[in-house]
């Protein structure tokens, strides 16, 4: 049974996270795998992240982190991988499987992830809005949208059977319009959106620990309160 609750047991996961998409990535990834683990929600408007404690288990002051059995572990892309060799599910065991779901994953880590929140910085956060800059990366995000697209006309999943890859770009792109990029033209990634979307522990993921429905529509009150709490974190360089 899953379980998610404040406090500390170390017979858990303890989750560490935020309602982004880093943090739903590595929610996602503890649903479909069916682990045990508890949450502890981080106060990004607050500071809690850059919080000596905090700091101690993800030293770059980032969430997600994890604790794991007294293993401390930050950056998403790297917990993916040890909850998925944890349980021996979501990554193939054969090398040349395992380099394509790595390719996958760091196309996202490099690329959508970096490219979507620069994005969302200037086109959301930022006191000033400056055209082209906002036209840069918003061009490159339709761009990496355009390759998983083409990819993904020829291909059900991004790495043969589903995997942490395609768990950790589609946390990301189901939110391009928060980005200010209309998803629509991209036919094959809306397929795959919407096999991914219609999991039920890709449901229950994103609801941890709470649901920011405003990234995905990216219009309306909910969208405004969290971007002017996102336009606060940026502004204090609490980020």
């Amino acid at each position: 049974m899953l379980v998610q609750q404040p406090g500390r047991s170390p017979t858990l996961i303890t989750l560490y996270t935020a309602a982004t998409p880093n943090g739903y990535k590595v929610s996602v990834a503890l649903e479909e795998l069916e682990l045990p683990y508890q949450v502890r929600p981080i106060d990004l408007l607050a500071g809690e992240q850059k919080q000596d404690w905090f700091l101690r288990i993800s030293p770059n002051g980032r969430i997600p982190a994890i604790e794991d059995e007294g293993l401390a572990i930050f950056e998403s892309g790297a917990i993916l991988v040890h909850l998925a060799e944890r349980t021996g599910r979501l990554l193939p065991t054969d090398r040349h499987g395992r380099s394509r779901v790595f390719q996958w994953l760091m196309f996202q880590m490099g690329g959508i992830g970096p490219m979507m929140g620069q994005a969302n910085v200037f086109f959301r956060y930022w006191p000033e809005k400056l055209p082209a800059v906002i036209d840069r990366y918003q061009g490159e995000v339709r761009r990496l949208l355009g390759v998983l697209d083409r990819h993904l006309a020829d291909n059900e999943w991004l790495a043969g059977d589903y995997s942490i890859a395609d768990i950790a770009n589609w946390c990301w792109t189901r939110t391009a319009r928060w980005s200010g990029v209309d998803p629509e033209p991209f036919q094959n990634l809306a397929r795959w959106h919407r096999a991914i979307a219609a999991r039920p522990a890709a449901q229950r993921g994103i609801a941890v620990p709470t649901d920011a429905g405003a990234l995905t529509r990216g219009e309306g009150n909910d969208a405004e309160t969290f971007a002017r709490a996102a336009r606060t974190i940026v502004e204090t360089g609490r980020g």
